[in-house]
């Protein structure tokens, strides 16, 4: 038997394709809840274009027969959306939530038929209907993304032979330790975690391949532990077109992302270009109206990357052969940019960071890796922990389903910090508040 579920408005506002991902359910939809997404489809925003997206969807669907009836759709589903013969009695101006709670309401009444289930994004909504006695649940369209699946790398134990292959730079074959191409191991003998090496698997999850050069020097910076040393060998492999890096505040992933980026562009003429990509999302109150040109109007969203820019650029002078060139701001060659103007756009031989990846939705996100051109890489920074965007969790950010998806891709590269390095009372606070 199909089981009952209660779409909200907050569902298609993040996916206006939901219906889509659902399957052996009766899908109802609450008059009110369209009421409420059309609220939403003059704004310019990525709400506002999965407003217009969801209304040209089940407009399309009505060729098919009576959405009042039932429309039969997706993976054995039925769409229905129900009028407001549910709320006969109560203000017509009630919001969707309560329309929503009330239609449960209603149908519960019905013993036969499955406990309808309220699927929604809306956390208060939830607990609501929980007080009420009705089932509810967040709306997930993928498969759960698990810590484990996120990591991007592992520690693992080898025999003393085997070990000692690796230190001469033999591979190991590992092709039934389920391991993903391009996942890295600190490999080690059993008991003895002080005699260990970085390795990763090959681009077909087959071969091991030990990492002999982890002091590698990217202006003048260089990896503090483990897992910075991964995250520089896939920021410098060309055959690597799609890094991300996660991890708390002040684990090194803008700064290594930045770095990286300069030295091929500026000692090993990789990459044509850096371009740094930001969305505009403040942490606490907005400013408002910020007076001055594009580039004055963006300095104080982009400051965190010119900050990242002069600490490397103090490094580099240090070095008794320096890659920046002095007027490095000025430089054609480096371009920092907000997100918002990126659509339609090629981006062909470019070294291209997005950072603070995870206040994006998955359709941001597609939209932005699918701007990356011919010999161009695109690296995306974030920390799935910190979401600043309404209706995105840890696991529903556009940052962490792409990971997911290109887990087991040879052309991408995962790997989450864990340690930080910015600061002893940085690394403090990060850990404790």
């Amino acid at each position: 038997m199909q089981q009952r579920l209660i779409l909200d408005t907050n569902i298609f506002l993040y996916d206006p394709q939901a219906m889509e991902n659902f399957s052996d359910s009766d899908l109802i939809i609450p008059l009110e809840v369209i009421e409420e997404i059309d609220k939403f489809k003059h704004g310019a925003s990525e709400t506002g274009r999965n407003a217009r997206r969801f209304a040209l969807l089940v407009d399309a669907l009505r060729s098919h027969g009576s959405l009042k009836n039932g429309i039969k759709i997706g993976k054995n589903c039925t769409l229905r959306i129900v009028s407001n013969d549910y709320s006969k009695g109560t203000a017509s101006s009630d919001s969707a939530s309560e329309a929503i709670l009330r239609l449960a309401l209603q149908l519960r009444q019905d013993a036969t038929l499955p406990e309808p289930v309220i699927v929604s994004k809306n956390v208060n909504l939830r607990v609501k209907a929980d007080a009420l006695g009705l089932l509810a649940q967040d709306y997930e369209p993928l498969a759960q993304t698990t810590a484990e699946n996120l990591y991007g790398w592992r520690r693992m134990e080898f025999p003393e032979a085997e070990m000692a292959a690796l230190q001469n730079g033999n591979t190991l074959n590992l092709h039934d330790r389920g391991l993903n191409p391009n996942e890295y191991v600190f490999a080690h003998e059993p008991g003895n975690p002080k005699n260990g090496l970085c390795a990763r698997m090959d681009f077909e999850g087959q071969q091991l391949w030990p990492i002999l050069d982890t002091e590698k020097d990217l202006c003048g910076i260089r990896s503090l532990n483990i897992e910075q040393s991964f995250s520089i060998d896939a920021l410098c492999d060309p055959n690597i077109s799609l890094v991300t890096l996660s991890g708390k505040a002040g684990t090194g992933k803008t700064l290594l992302a930045i770095a990286a980026g300069l030295q091929q562009i500026f000692s090993e003429c990789i990459y044509q270009g850096l371009l740094v990509f930001r969305p505009t999302m403040p942490v606490s109150r907005d400013l408002g109206y910020l007076p001055g040109e594009i580039n004055e109007k963006m300095r104080p969203w982009m400051q965190p990357v010119f900050d990242a820019l002069e600490f490397i650029r103090s490094k580099d002078r240090k070095n008794p052969v320096r890659v920046l060139p002095n007027d490095l701001m000025d430089c054609p060659e480096l371009s920092v940019e907000p997100l918002t103007y990126i659509r339609g756009r090629s981006i062909p031989n470019q070294f291209i960071i997005i950072d603070e990846a995870q206040n994006l939705t998955p359709l941001e996100v597609k939209t932005v890796v699918t701007r990356v051109g011919s010999g161009s890489k695109v690296v995306l920074t974030g920390d799935p922990e910190q979401i600043d965007t309404p209706y995105l969790d840890a696991r529903s950010n556009g940052f962490s389903c792409l990971i997911e998806r290109f887990m087991h891709s040879p052309l991408s590269a995962h790997v989450t910090l864990l340690k930080g390095e910015r600061s002893e009372l940085a690394e403090t606070a990060a850990s404790l508040l």
